[in-house]
């Protein structure tokens, strides 16, 4: 209790010699031509202004309307008519002169408008001091105030360490609330007590240091970082947009490019089959040639050239497959007008003639002998009929049946998404072919269908008085597709065999 008493002294200590400070501070108003005689000093000048009637007040008139004397005094503090000062020199410093004149009026404007000059520049002087001394006073009233709560702060931190002292210390003898000598007064106590209220206060200081950081950090990045949170999703959204539309440009310039070699093919195609029509008119043929008109041919035995038929077959249980042959192979067998692979079976269909051996119908492995000639060097319709039942198969020469038969590959259906290529015969899927089993000459007007047909359907194709195209594959110019220098040729086969 000591401490605090000596704390609440230092702090009334500080506040008069504050007063002091500001009544220090402030220059005489007076001007040297209104200074009393005589160097009268501050007492006899304050009692002469208190018995002066008129115009003169005291200085303290100027701090507000209602004529109050400034800042009240704090509680405590020694009043100053009830403990008048003595007189000597350091009260020549005060500014406790009474003014010469008081401030004007409205009713004394007129008066002090006609006054001398000098009457209106100390009437100005006079105002600006006391406006200066209102501020101070402000100013120190606040500071009186701040000064006020730190003590409060510090007497409640005392309360707190003396609260917080070991129990030992608090049951060492009757506690004392008066200042006398005693167990608390002892020099050890005294010293582990400001070495408490050092490590407090520390303690105080960092805490109060590290508080705005915490504060900062715990508070601000919640909402700093909902914002970021925001717009991340938002740019993840657009870089979804992005990227899928990315790739749908990507996918249609793929569908553009793989359109356009399509195209490009057909367009090429169209204008082998114009130079072909233009080869025509040039020898004289003037006749419409339909788009079906056309002929594969294949000029020397090898294993590369041949044509593609680029159209899958469905699974098949019955077919007719007819097309018109001109051979060149002058006696040494037809080789393979046709063959169908599918994935695991190389010999799906095939029409084969090797060496001197008669032409074959080979279906699933399963060999048909077809008692067929081609060997004059001349246009010949051929046919083959089979059905899965029983294995049955007819074969026609120029619309003649020659012979038929039964148990070729019987219950047995066609496999579908295989491949058909015209002139060669496969032995893996879509490959690996043998110049000596190769088709050496034309052929035109292959089609395909999916059932037998009559023998009176076979005789209208062989005689071109009934022409008819495969339901399944028809013989069409943008169906089939040449390779490696077997030549696509406009050709109207029953034309081009009256000429031959």
């Amino acid at each position: 209790m000591k401490f605090l008493a000596v704390l609440l002294a230092a702090g009334m200590l500080a506040f008069l010699g504050a007063v002091i400070c500001i009544i220090a501070s402030v220059p005489l108003a007076a001007s040297p031509a209104r200074a009393l005689p005589g160097g009268a000093d501050n007492a006899s000048v304050a009692s002469g202004a208190a018995a002066s009637p008129g115009p003169q007040r005291s200085l303290s008139a100027l701090h507000g309307a209602g004529g109050s004397a400034g800042p009240p005094a704090l509680p405590g503090a020694p009043a100053a008519s009830a403990h008048p000062l003595p007189p000597g020199p350091l009260f020549s410093r005060f500014l406790c002169t009474p003014l010469a004149a008081a401030c004007p009026s409205e009713a004394q404007q007129g008066d002090a408008a006609g006054a001398a000059p000098g009457e209106r520049e100390e009437l100005l002087l006079l105002q600006n001091t006391a406006e200066q001394l209102r501020q101070t006073a402000l100013q120190q009233e606040a500071r009186i105030r701040a000064d006020q709560d730190t003590i409060r702060e510090l007497t409640g931190k005392l309360g707190r360490c003396e609260s917080g002292l070991p129990r030992g210390l608090q049951g060492a003898g009757p506690r004392r609330d008066t200042m006398a000598d005693g167990p608390w007064d002892s020099p050890a106590l005294i010293l582990e007590l400001e070495d408490a209220v050092r490590a407090l206060r520390d303690r105080i200081d960092r805490l109060e240091q590290e508080l705005p950081a915490r504060v900062n950090l715990s508070a601000a990045p919640a909402p700093v970082s909902a914002v970021p949170t925001g717009l991340h999703s938002k740019m993840d959204q657009l870089e979804g947009q992005l990227l899928a539309q990315v790739l749908a440009l990507e996918k249609e310039r793929a569908a553009l490019s793989h359109s356009s070699r399509r195209q490009r093919q057909e367009v090429e195609k169209e204008l082998d089959v114009l130079q072909g029509r233009v080869a025509e008119l040039e020898h004289g043929s003037s006749a419409y040639s339909p788009p079906d008109a056309f002929k594969i041919s294949i000029p020397i035995r090898n294993n590369y050239m041949y044509a593609r038929v680029r159209k899958a077959l469905p699974e098949l249980y019955a077919f007719t497959a007819c097309m018109w042959l001109r051979s060149r192979s002058s006696g040494t067998g037809q080789g393979t007008p046709f063959s169908y692979s599918v994935p695991g079976q190389a010999n799906e269909i095939v029409l084969l003639e090797a060496g001197h051996e008669p032409m074959e119908l080979l279906i699933n492995d399963k060999v048909a002998q077809l008692p067929l000639s081609l060997k004059d060097n001349d246009w010949h319709h051929i046919c083959v009929a089979w059905t899965t039942r029983d294995g049955l198969w007819s074969a026609y020469q120029d619309g003649e049946l020659q012979g038929s038969g039964e148990n070729l590959a019987a219950w047995h259906p066609i496999k579908p998404h295989g491949i058909l290529i015209l002139g060669q015969e496969q032995d893996t899927l879509g490959g690996r072919f043998d110049a000596t089993q190769a088709f050496v000459g034309d052929i035109a007007q292959f089609n395909l269908w999916d059932h037998a047909l009559t023998p009176a359907q076979v005789l209208g194709i062989a005689n071109c008085t009934a022409p008819l195209l495969g339901n399944i594959l028809p013989w069409e110019d943008k169906l089939v597709e040449a390779f490696g220098g077997a030549t696509k040729a406009a050709f109207d086969v029953c034309k081009g065999r009256a000429k031959a």
